[in-house]
């Protein structure tokens, strides 16, 4: 087990249940599941903005039932993409941010999120999308598997769109247990050929309902192989959502992390965390 460093690195106020974040140029992009909006804090003077995902966007505490549970964000040069867990119906939809143009565009994830169902064989009460990453030609896609049948995994998706002409590949994985609760899939980023990802065990066997958080892992698999590399646990109580990589040297990684506090109290705290290379 190596050595790791966890720690606050600043508090939000007006933010809530993050669920994703990406930082690039010096400003931290942030989800929140109970939301509709993407949230562009700046590092340098400590505000933020907020970009609304659709119309009516008003809220950052959406009913439960008809929420779009925007669970995983991920972006490619000026374009940043946040998906719908799809865990249920009206959770299936994608939405496209550019940054320089600030364009946005809806993507129904409907007909993509049947097929990796169909081909992972996995059913809908237990399909829960927590995090995606993309390079510019190749989409991954975790599935968390915190439903009924544990079912944790990686869709490998590649073509033209997201809409009607994909292929797909599904790599399963076993992932460790926390008093006897098996931790799930819940976001990753990619450095290079390393897929970096979270875990949380959570004792609930529902993707929609809540549970005890027992801790979280981060993790690492081989982007070429599929492998996983190693698991390192990080916390007995952080449920943790998001990872983006923060600085790189010679001898570390830091990553920043974000926790869903499954509350609707509009507070984040962002975590800095330093592995040794």
């Amino acid at each position: 087990m190596r050595k790791f460093h966890l720690e606050v690195l600043f508090h939000i106020i007006g933010i809530g249940s993050a669920s994703g974040l990406v930082y690039k140029d010096n400003s931290v992009f942030v989800i929140s599941d109970n939301g509709g909006y993407l949230y562009e804090y700046h590092l340098e003077n400590n505000t933020f903005d907020r970009i609304p995902l659709f119309e009516n966007s008003t809220t950052e505490n959406i009913h439960k039932a008809i929420k779009p549970d925007f669970e995983a964000i991920t972006h490619f040069e000026n374009d940043y993409y946040i998906f719908g867990s799809g865990s249920t119906e009206n959770r299936n939809r994608m939405v496209k941010y550019n940054s320089e143009t600030k364009a946005l565009k809806t993507v129904d994830l409907t007909n993509l999120y049947l097929s990796m169902q169909g081909f992972g064989s996995i059913a809908p009460e237990d399909f829960n999308i927590e995090g995606v990453v993309f390079n510019g030609q190749t989409w991954y896609f975790f599935q968390r598997g915190n439903g009924k049948n544990g079912i944790n995994g990686i869709f490998t998706v590649q073509g033209k769109n997201l809409e009607n002409d994909f292929t797909i590949l599904f790599n399963s994985y076993k992932l460790p247990k926390i008093k006897g609760i098996r931790s799930s899939f819940t976001d990753a980023v990619l450095d290079g050929d390393k897929l970096w990802f979270l875990s949380c065990a959570e004792n609930s066997p529902s993707t929609y309902d809540d549970g005890e958080v027992l801790g979280s892992f981060i993790g690492c698999i081989n982007k070429k192989t599929m492998k996983l590399e190693g698991m390192q646990k990080i916390s007995d109580h952080h449920k943790f959502e998001g990872i983006t990589v923060y600085k790189k040297t010679e001898y570390r990684m830091e990553f920043l992390l974000c926790e869903d506090n499954d509350t609707e109290k509009l507070e984040s705290d962002i975590y800095r965390l330093i592995l040794p290379n």
